[in-house]
């Protein structure tokens, strides 16, 4: 069933509030001082821009030609296949700074959750939407009719397995309440005159957040070996679905700018140099 179907059929569905009154969800607005807060809105797209970027394979040349000619690296012309004999060198070699003389600033609008992920990447440099200094929107995730909602095995080495029919619609529908409900919470804090950093508590790990994120070719690398599934690399890894969407989104943008370099990183097993 769609997320619109399900949508749709949320009238008939009805919860209380901490007030104790019944909200009806489809109206999915919450109470504050006898009026009406934003409806919350239900998105499961996550989004990817490259906003700014000075990434290209040459400069990694550059980098790593300087330490046996000098400045005149700088200068130097050297064909396509000599860039690509020294960028294949320079990777199978894990000889990894020459890839950091490079940075791609990404601007992610995401859940929470993801974020965190991105975060614990810890050699970029981020900046993100604060809910100390601005009213958060009523804007929350929820999976699309095509994620799987189920894990099987241990963890580190989990299997996502489609799951019970009528699953998709039971996390719709009680996600909806939830969000609901705490953003009725929050905006009565707000109306009350409760600061925002403390009435920020209340509001849940799926509301979206915007995030500046920006790595260099070599930190990028690591995070994509981390955060996609790929069966053939050397180190296979099982990322959560939602900052995976992140990472292919990344690894698009990034193949465009350093093709030579995105070729050699496959080539090699999808391993960081």
């Amino acid at each position: 069933m769609s997320n619109d179907r399900i949508l749709a059929e949320l009238p008939r569905q009805m919860f209380a509030a901490p007030n104790g009154r019944v909200v009806d969800t489809a109206r999915r607005s919450a109470m504050a001082n006898g009026t009406d807060s934003p409806e919350i809105e239900l998105r499961s797209d996550i989004t990817v821009q490259l906003v700014a970027h000075n990434a290209d394979d040459n400069g990694v040349v550059r980098a790593a030609r300087v330490s046996t000619v000098g400045e005149a690296a700088h200068s130097e012309q050297r064909g396509e296949g000599n860039v690509s004999g020294l960028i294949n060198y320079l990777m199978r070699s894990r000889h990894g700074s020459p890839f950091e003389h490079n940075y791609m600033t990404f601007l992610i609008s995401a859940p929470i959750f993801t974020v965190r992920h991105l975060l614990r990447h810890r050699t970029w440099s981020f900046n993100e939407e604060s809910a100390r200094y601005r009213e958060m929107r009523p804007v929350f995730y929820v999976p699309d009719d095509g994620r799987l909602l189920r894990q099987e095995g241990r963890p580190g080495h989990y299997q996502y397995v489609p799951g019970e029919p009528g699953d998709h619609e039971r996390v719709l529908m009680l996600a909806s309440q939830a969000y609901a409900s705490a953003y009725h919470g929050y905006s009565q804090m707000l109306a009350a005159g409760i600061a925002r950093e403390i009435a920020r508590m209340v509001l849940p790990s799926a509301t979206y957040s915007s995030v500046y994120a920006t790595c260099n070719a070599r930190s990028l690398m690591h995070f994509l070996s981390l955060r996609t599934n790929r069966p053939d690399a050397a180190y296979p890894s099982a990322p959560q679905r939602e900052i995976e969407l992140v990472a292919e989104q990344m690894e698009v943008e990034w193949r465009r700018l350093m093709p030579i370099t995105h070729a050699a990183f496959e080539a090699l097993g999808r391993v960081s140099p």
